[in-house]
């Protein structure tokens, strides 16, 4: 079930550097919100901090409150790697297990988290492939190689391994920023579909993509080299492309920053 979340006061170190400050927002249960902003304004690491993967980067920690409905993912006790189970992620670069078949990458994380029957993984791989409008086009080649689809096939075989462990919220980073118009699409068509069951959260340089696919979007921003990134506004993603509150917004959407 998609959950909401909310973020308050968060603020995200690698070692004594300040990435990111104070940033507070609520992302809506099935909807699509994008993250906008210049490149090193902290919006990947941002995302990174809602599943806990920022911790993994060596002296990556993280001060504030990630309320996943009534959950503190950073609770005391909270296990992180059930909480990677529970907010899923795609990766900028498609990054299938090159040595697994089909099959295997999208059952993966199903076999780390318990023992199923063939059968069941069966029903479940078939299921999220056709989630991830790969089924048709995988379907006959389950037991070939994983890294031998195309770069757009590899991206939606990533997303069925991610919503295969059943998710409630998906982040994607850039998710498009290496795949061919024709392949983006199909992802951002993808995209559309999955949010009536997940709360999805993406990271974008693409303004035209966050316009298209996204219901809210928050624009992000850093004063100067060396400085935190800080959230300028988030709003509905119509409303952000045609009368932003901030003018910092309307000069990075408008292109005369960035």
């Amino acid at each position: 079930m998609a959950k909401r979340i909310d973020i308050s006061g968060l603020t995200a170190y690698y070692g004594s550097h300040k990435a990111i400050e104070d940033i507070s927002m609520t992302v809506e249960p099935r909807s699509v919100t994008a993250f906008i902003g210049p490149s090193g304004c902290g919006k990947s690491t941002f995302l990174r901090t809602l599943n806990r993967m920022h911790e993994v980067t060596p002296g990556g920690r993280v001060e504030g409150k990630v309320m996943l409905d009534d959950e503190n993912l950073y609770a005391s006790g909270v296990d992180p790697v059930s909480v990677r189970r529970t907010v899923g992620m795609v990766f900028q670069r498609p990054n299938p297990f090159p040595t697994m078949s089909i099959f295997e990458n999208v059952a993966a994380g199903l076999k780390l988290n318990g023992s199923y029957k063939k059968s069941e993984l069966s029903d479940v791989v078939e299921k999220s492939l056709k989630g991830a409008n790969l089924w048709n086009e995988v379907k006959d080649r389950l037991n070939k190689p994983g890294a031998g689809l195309s770069g757009g096939q590899q991206q939606r075989l990533c997303i069925a391994r991610a919503i295969a462990v059943a998710p409630d919220v998906l982040l994607m980073d850039e998710p498009c920023s290496a795949l061919d118009p024709i392949s983006t699409l199909a992802i951002e068509d993808l995209i559309g579909e999955l949010k009536e069951r997940f709360t999805i959260v993406i990271v974008t340089h693409n303004m035209q993509q966050a316009a298209r696919v996204s219901d809210r979007t928050a624009f992000f921003n850093l004063a100067g080299v060396g400085q935190p990134g800080k959230l300028i506004e988030i709003d509905e993603t119509e409303r952000i492309f045609s009368n932003p509150s901030v003018q910092a917004t309307e000069d990075y959407i408008s292109g005369r920053f960035g």
